[in-house]
């Protein structure tokens, strides 16, 4: 069987039924209907209350390189159920759809749009894997690193888990992730050159096994970095050996070519009453400024926790539980259809309705509203609304979608849109920011945030509301099918 090449070509990165249906609207004469389809979320990972928005460089990509060739087209063709005029579509394939989204850095939070997508239902509906795919891995990430890298303060944290990724563009792609919600670096080298996170590393175990002594490991290390030496401590025995055999190498062999050390990291053992007795060490030595970093299966929680009890650590490497989001693995976004577009121009809503409440969709075309406290920059709410509406500029009234009593008035705010305008008619008309500026937002949005809301326990709930129109057009469908909103 002849090889197919993945490397260059995701198009068909896609669930089957994608491609089936989109033959069968073919057959149905309903290849040119426009649809509107939203991206949302129902629950933030970790039971936490906001979510960091990543992957959105790695979708455009995808779009932009969105062809079916021959190859792929004969594959389809062997399936025996695709029609010659949908196979000859796609091989004559141009993308025309308009696509809205959330910046990457943005807060989201759940219930809200993420992205939109307006187009012919054939493209809409076979774009859902790919903005799934790299929308809910990246976000998932981000996330985490942001809660990660909250706890840890002012110190550094470094992304250490590509080993124990889920394959090799969940470490890759983990890593941009990683550094978009706030860690400094990476040990991945090839996130490195491909996205420019910038990637750092100590020593290994298997460095201190190869030489008969420790002491001649760490002599051997600070002869080739005597500008970088930090030793990693724990290959034997952290405060017996290893932390008095680093003082001695610092003391010989960096200290005397004119450096000083950059200090040690802890790779096991109890991290708090290690890092209390290192920084003793260390400091009695004449060495304050030597960093201790300390690495071991962390999170979010032992961070706090070990903080919490005193640990004199500098800086934190943190691997399987950032790289996998391990306490909650998965980001549970989905991709849904909200309106069809008839052949008037109208948009006619469209809902799916469930049992479980939270499975309801909110219908129509819509646009997303954020209000920031004029005085503090604070954010104060969020408000999903139909496209064509306008908010006033003075007060402003929300209220709960389901315990409609519980109702606010904002006044004193500014009011922005969040999502932008990434392509009209499949042409590109978003400038990418640079890392940078992304792992930036990330920062700056956090900060229009409560402290309340972004603890990692029991975090205070963020407002998002629908507005009045848009709740009445929700309600008057699911009435419409026997259900009340209310």
């Amino acid at each position: 069987m002849k090889k197919y090449n993945i490397k260059k070509n995701f198009t068909l990165l896609v669930d089957f039924y994608e491609l089936t249906m989109a033959n069968g609207f073919f057959e149905e004469g309903m290849k040119d209907v426009e649809v509107v389809f939203d991206m949302f979320f129902r629950a933030v990972p970790d039971d936490g209350e906001y979510t960091i928005i990543a992957g959105l460089e790695q979708l455009i990509e995808y779009m932009e390189s969105l062809h079916f060739s021959e190859e792929d087209i004969e594959f389809l063709r062997n399936k025996n159920i695709f029609a010659d005029e949908f196979l000859e579509y796609l091989r004559d394939f141009k993308f025309e759809c308009d696509v809205w989204a959330m910046p990457e850095g943005t807060l989201a939070f759940p219930g809200e749009p993420l992205l939109i997508v307006k187009g012919p239902a054939v493209q809409a509906q076979m774009l859902e894997t790919m903005i799934l795919l790299t929308i809910n891995h990246q976000s998932m990430i981000a996330t985490k690193a942001a809660r990660i890298v909250r706890q840890a303060g002012d110190r550094p944290v470094v992304e250490f888990g590509s080993r124990r990724a889920q394959g090799y563009s969940g470490a890759n792609l983990g890593a941009r992730a990683a550094y978009i919600g706030g860690c400094a670096g990476t040990a991945n080298t090839l996130s490195d050159k491909m996205f420019g996170v910038p990637s750092m590393g100590t020593m290994a175990h298997s460095w201190v096994q190869m030489f008969d002594t420790e002491l001649e490991a760490f002599r051997a290390f600070a002869r080739v970095y005597p500008d970088n030496c930090l030793l990693l401590v724990d290959t034997y025995d952290t405060l017996r050996e290893g932390i008095p055999n680093a003082i001695k190498v610092f003391n010989e062999e960096v200290v005397p070519r004119g450096f000083r050390p950059k200090g040690i990291r802890i790779d096991s053992g109890d991290l708090t009453y290690l890092s209390n007795i290192a920084r003793k060490m260390l400091d009695d030595a004449g060495y304050p400024d030597a960093q201790i970093m300390a690495s071991n299966s962390l999170d979010e929680y032992t961070i706090r926790n070990i903080l919490n009890q005193g640990a004199k650590i500098d800086s934190f490497g943190v691997g399987e539980r950032l790289i996998t989001s391990k306490s909650s693995p998965v980001f549970g976004g989905v991709y849904k259809l909200t309106a069809v577009v008839n052949e008037n121009g109208d948009i006619i809503p469209k809902i799916k309705i469930s049992e479980n409440v939270a499975k309801i969709t909110t219908p129509g075309f819509k646009e997303l509203y954020r209000f920031y406290d004029k005085d503090n920059n604070k954010a104060m709410a969020d408000v999903v609304a139909l496209k064509d509406e306008i908010i006033p500029e003075d007060d402003y009234e929300i209220f709960h979608p389901v315990y409609t009593w519980k109702r606010k008035t904002l006044t004193n705010y500014r009011v922005e849109k969040v999502l932008v305008q990434i392509y009209d008619r499949g042409e590109l008309v978003y400038e990418l920011p640079k890392l940078e500026e992304i792992r930036q937002r990330t920062k700056d949005q956090l900060e229009t945030l409560w402290d309340e809301t972004t603890r990692i326990d029991n975090p205070n709930q963020y407002i998002v509301d629908l507005s009045p129109d848009l709740w009445n057009l929700k309600n008057t469908l699911l009435k419409k099918h026997g259900k009340r909103f209310k």
